[in-house]
């Protein structure tokens, strides 16, 4: 695919629990930025991927090792090599040639609020064309069971990594997925670039995405984002 390419509006199927198409949803991909734009999505991925760096990382250079500065033994005479101090870089307890004194500020970076969130849509917009968005009717459950969301995800086709959006009040469906292998949940407000490129499908009902596409899931809604290059 190029870097931009225009696209059609997307007919995304909307299926009940048992797999079944039941109805579908037009999406108008002007509400996601129209094309896909890589270069953004790559920079939104490696900005949020460097900021959960934690920068702790320590090691301590020869100046920082305690210890004596003292030459071990004489220069010569001995038979042995020449040799230092024995905070030197190559003996065992010693500093290191480069020590790791960055801390976590160092690996930050920052996106302006209409690229990062322009990035979020675009994300689902590549989801989108690649056939990697299952659309629920309606994913509640009267009792949490992880059986229940295994058999879900078995019926509409989910065979790798999955995340499963949800709204805050959707608290079943959250503990039913908690102990299923590689799947992820996530509430529809804090969808983002960088975990919906980490997994391969998003499962998602059909209130929250339209909430999602809308903004009313939002505190307040987003401005209009289709003019941003």
């Amino acid at each position: 695919m190029t870097e931009v390419e225009t696209i059609s509006n997307i007919d995304l199927p909307i299926l009940d629990k048992s797999g079944k198409q039941v109805d579908t949803l037009q999406i108008d991909p002007a509400i996601l930025g129209g094309e896909l734009r890589l270069s953004l999505l790559k920079q939104a991925y490696v900005t949020t991927h460097g900021n959960q760096r934690q920068g702790s990382a320590r090691t301590k250079s020869r100046g920082m090792v305690q210890g004596s500065t003292r030459k071990i033994y004489k220069q010569k005479g001995t038979g042995n090599a020449r040799a230092g101090a024995s905070r030197t870089i190559i003996r065992k307890g010693g500093g290191v040639a480069f020590a790791k004194t960055r801390t976590r500020e160092d690996f930050r970076s920052k996106m302006t609020k209409k690229m990062r969130r322009l990035a979020n849509r675009n994300a689902l917009l590549a989801k989108l064309v690649d056939g990697e968005v299952r659309c629920i009717t309606d994913l509640g459950m009267e009792t949490p069971r992880t059986r229940d969301m295994i058999t879900l995800l078995g019926a509409i086709g989910i065979d790798r990594t999955c995340l499963l959006a949800l709204d805050g009040g959707n608290r079943n469906a959250a503990l039913s997925a908690r102990n299923v292998e590689n799947l992820d949940t996530i509430r529809v407000a804090q969808l983002n670039a960088f975990e919906l490129l980490n997994h391969r499908y998003l499962v998602i009902d059909r209130a929250s995405l339209e909430s999602f596409l809308d903004g009313s899931c939002f505190p307040t809604v987003e401005k209009d984002i289709k003019e941003v290059a």
